[in-house]
């Protein structure tokens, strides 16, 4: 324990030294991140490969081409994002200027996941870095070979007193929570997160959660039934299922779920051959636990096609279950594979009691041309954000802030929302010297009168 409360000592002595507080230090740094990252393109590559049998394409569209955007957008905006904003000031506070500054948070913990290990760390250290703080990140343990490639570079780049990485399991874990931080940011479960929260709260430091929990989709009758397959396919078995807002589970009108079901064996298919196991563009489950559990979560329904799997590989093949119990196995947690329950619904209004009845969703999708059918699910349903007509990719846009709400978590970021979250909001009146007004001294005598006609 005793190195990482030395590091953390070091980082809180570094950040009032006031290093980390230029703009143009902020920018040198992640300019600097970007380069060394495009030097070790092949081996991130490589190292997600290893990890998650990721393909190069899927690699690179969403893991690294993620983290250049985000770290561009942060270096283009980082000045006027960071720059004094005034606002107007009441009459009561005559003749006074109002305006906000914003100063960093400090010292922060990133508590990174293993499923998209690479863009899950370096997307908030960069926020971290243009929000002028210094950081301690904590990758995950099941990554095993990312985390390692990940730690090597940020200690080839920055001193530990500014950024450090530490690798290990649940015992480090534990000894970085014991850490007085100015911010933790995790990303992961939310039984995991209830516990870093809880630890959070005996120092009353704040924290970002990101989670996840079951991403609902609805399918009504004016949707257009091949796109959805297809744009269903990619987004729930992206990464072998294994994201956080990937479609859980589909509700669906009596007459679309059987002729959905079949365009979705279409696509699949076509993306993945008609021997999936086999296919060079399917990832891997993270490890043997989840390879299990997963195929517990098939066995315990219906499966309308696929189920099938390779131990050796740790391969699923894409799998649709259908009919589905609200009772079954699988609707009772998040499913984290390439594993697609289809449930039906008779009425609209039963299908978002369906999701409304349960923990709030990290993302939500609805596949419709109804209007109003899309504005009536919006507003009644809470969720992280989503889409409409396509799955997953309104995490794409660094003008988006991305976060959940409720049991899918707290606190956002992307873009300019990670300057938000990595920073700290300063309130400032300043006065003027050339006048005062005598209204709010005592004695008051009759001057409520005048206090109402300014405050009405």
């Amino acid at each position: 324990m005793a190195i990482y409360e030395e590091t953390l000592k070091k980082q809180r002595e570094y950040f009032r030294t006031g290093a980390t507080l230029p703009i143009e230090f902020r920018k040198r740094m992640l300019i600097k991140l970007k380069d060394e990252l495009r030097k070790r393109e092949d081996d991130i590559i490589r190292a997600l490969g290893e990890d998650l049998g990721k393909s190069d394409f899927e690699a690179y569209a969403t893991e690294i081409g993620i983290v250049y955007g985000e770290i561009s957008y942060l270096v283009k905006h980082i000045s006027s994002f960071m720059r004094k904003k005034k606002v107007p000031s009441p009459i009561t506070i005559f003749k006074a200027t109002s305006y906000t500054i914003r100063e960093p948070l400090g010292n922060v913990l990133i508590m990174s996941p293993w499923n998209y290990p690479f863009q899950l760390t370096m997307v908030p250290l960069a926020g971290a870095i243009a929000g002028g703080n210094t950081a301690i990140v904590k990758p995950s343990r099941y990554s095993k070979a990312t985390s390692k490639l990940m730690k090597e570079i940020i200690e080839s780049l920055f001193p530990p007193e500014y950024i450090a990485a530490f690798e290990g399991g649940h015992e480090t874990n534990t000894a970085l929570l014991e850490g007085k931080y100015d911010l933790i940011f995790f990303t992961g479960s939310p039984n995991v997160g209830k516990i870093v929260a809880a630890k959070a709260a005996e120092t009353l430091t704040p924290t970002v959660l990101e989670l996840g929990g079951k991403s609902p989709v609805f399918v009504d009758e004016s949707a257009d039934i091949k796109l959805t397959a297809r744009r269903l396919a990619w987004g729930k078995f992206l990464n072998a299922g294994q994201t956080c807002v990937a479609p859980d589970y589909v509700l669906c009108s009596r007459s679309t779920a059987k002729p959905l079901i079949e365009a979705l064996k279409e696509e699949a298919g076509k993306m993945f051959s008609s021997t999936p196991l086999g296919s060079d563009d399917l990832p891997k489950i993270i490890n043997e636990r989840h390879f299990e559990r997963i195929k517990g979560l098939i066995a315990s329904s219906a499966i309308a096609f696929g189920g099938d799997s390779d131990k050796d590989t740790r391969k699923i093949a894409p799998t649709i279950l259908y009919p589905v119990r609200e009772t079954d196995p699988v609707m009772q947690e998040e499913i984290f594979g390439p594993v697609l329950p289809i449930l039906e619904y008779d009425t609209l209004s039963d299908a978002i009691d369906f999701v409304r009845n349960r923990e709030k969703p990290l993302a939500l999708y609805v596949f419709s041309r109804n209007r109003e059918n899309i504005e009536r699910i919006h507003s009644l349903c809470s969720f992280g954000g989503g889409c409409i007509n396509d799955t997953v990719v309104h995490l794409s846009n660094p003008r988006l802030p991305f976060g959940g709400v409720g049991n899918s978590g707290m606190g956002s970021y992307h873009g300019k929302r990670s300057l938000e979250t990595f920073t700290h909001q300063k309130s400032i009146v300043k006065e003027a010297l050339w006048i005062d007004l005598p209204v709010r001294y005592a004695p008051f005598g009759r001057k409520i009168k005048l206090l109402r006609m300014l405050m009405r």
